[in-house]
């Protein structure tokens, strides 16, 4: 009976999700069916996190739209790639119930999509030469964006500790700063490198970059243990 509740909102909020215009069909399906898996083996307070990455990710592409369109930063709804790229990393270290990879890997995402989003905005330099690029470039930087980066981990690593995530609110900052601006810079930084090569995608890129931001996440952790 309980397990047809969890499915039951886990749905719903799937269909909210959607309707929102946070992701497609796809993606809304996909969060869907990871979001019955989290909740089934860790809990709503697992998926609440989850939730409040896809919920500023939306909030923040929507921020200054027009202008956004206006100088060629087009975003379309975000899709089962975009949610397989950022969240899959978050998803496996929930089910393994492995908290500082969970708060590293999605700090990681949110403070990148923050970073991307409010970064346009303001002139970046590319992360390898400091040369000036245009809005956009893959592996730009800026202050206003890593400014913005750094504020979405910090949400994360708050939010993780209210919601009992995690144990400590010392550890839970320290993991959500320290690994998502690593995670956030590491994905700059592989944009400015094997991404204008050619030989990473977008996708690519948030995969290893979350990855980069769990590992931190759990060396944090260990260490401090």
């Amino acid at each position: 009976m309980i397990q047809l509740i969890f499915l039951i909102i886990c749905v719903i909020l799937g269909i909210i999700v959607y309707l929102s215009g946070a992701l497609d069909f796809l993606g809304s399906f996909f969060v869907t069916i990871i979001g019955i898996f989290i909740v089934i083996s860790r809990g709503f307070n697992w998926l609440a996190i989850l939730l409040l990455f896809l919920l500023l990710g939306s909030a923040f592409t929507k921020f200054k739209k027009n202008y956004k369109i206006s100088i060629g930063i087009i975003h379309e709804k975000r899709t089962v790639k975009n949610v397989v790229s950022n969240g899959i990393i978050s998803v496996i270290m929930a089910i393994f119930g492995n908290y500082a990879g969970f708060i590293g890997a999605i700090s990681t995402a949110t403070a990148d999509t923050l970073a991307s989003e409010i970064g346009v905005l303001s002139k970046p330099i590319l992360i390898t030469s400091k040369e000036r690029v245009k809005p956009g470039t893959d592996g730009g930087i800026s202050v206003l964006g890593t400014v913005a980066g750094l504020i979405g981990a910090l949400i994360i690593g708050v939010s993780a500790f209210i919601v009992n995530v995690s144990p400590d609110i010392t550890h839970s900052i320290c993991i959500a700063i320290v690994a998502g601006m690593v995670g956030c810079f590491a994905d700059s930084l592989l944009g400015a490198t094997l991404e204008r090569n050619g030989l990473f995608n977008n996708e690519h890129v948030n995969l290893t970059a979350t990855i980069i931001g769990a590992l931190v996440g759990i060396i944090i952790i260990t260490i401090g243990a």
